[in-house]
């Protein structure tokens, strides 16, 4: 099988709306962080897929930056590399809840309370090494990464610009949950799950759009080929 770039950008913009398929559906019915405990299945089932969708949202927005790094500007470069940061310490939390708290609920229950505390914007009390740190890196890439990479986006108008604002919008919205209760945790990732839905498909859309004028444009030089013989 050939590899292109062709494929490769409908990959993206595939793994781009399954990430935010995947953000939306977690959502539903998300136990609240102070019931929702480790050695449980669906702690487990939950984390990866939230791993799964770090994942693929890495992959989709390295396919946006790709198909449109030249026009994206230090802006975009900027964006993409604060926005790549932040769901790759998502992705480190995530493994680390699925592979590493489970295992330790029985002999170490005080260090995955302080971790899971430390993890859903609390105050951990015992020693946790530099997981605070990764937590806070996975945040505020997420929230400044998408601020500038969605406003990049919406700048080089490659990529659908509706969902390119909403990327911004939704991403930057969640610096309000620290005054605002729990509650609104889950309706608040929505948008951002549906802004990478919209990105994945027009950079899916934008891709045919192009194989398609490409196609027309050979056709109609050869075409004037014809008529100048």
């Amino acid at each position: 099988m050939d590899i292109t770039s062709a494929g490769l950008t409908r990959t993206a913009g595939a793994a781009a709306a399954v990430a935010g398929t995947v953000f939306i559906a977690v959502q539903i019915n998300h136990p609240a962080p102070d019931t929702f405990t480790t050695e449980t299945t669906q702690w487990v089932v939950r984390s990866g897929a939230k791993a799964v969708m770090a994942a693929l949202a890495l992959a989709g927005i390295t396919g946006m930056y790709l198909r449109q790094h030249g026009k994206a500007g230090l802006l975009g470069l900027v964006g993409y590399v604060v926005f790549a940061a932040g769901y790759l310490a998502m992705l480190g939390a995530e493994v680390i809840a699925i592979a590493v708290l489970p295992s330790l609920v029985a002999a170490e229950p005080g260090f995955v309370d302080d971790v899971v505390a430390a993890a859903t914007g609390g105050t951990p009390q015992g020693d946790i090494g530099g997981l605070p740190t990764l937590f806070n890196l996975a945040g505020a890439g997420y929230l400044l990464g998408g601020l500038l990479f969605g406003v990049a986006l919406l700048r080089t108008r490659v990529l659908a610009r509706s969902a390119a604002a909403l990327l911004a919008a939704s991403t930057v919205a969640t610096v309000a949950l620290a005054v605002l209760p729990e509650s609104f945790n889950r309706p608040f990732a929505v948008p951002a799950g549906m802004a990478l839905i919209g990105l994945g498909v027009s950079l899916w859309r934008n891709h045919a759009d192009r194989s398609a004028l490409a196609v027309t444009s050979g056709a109609t030089g050869l075409d004037r080929e014809d008529a100048v013989r």
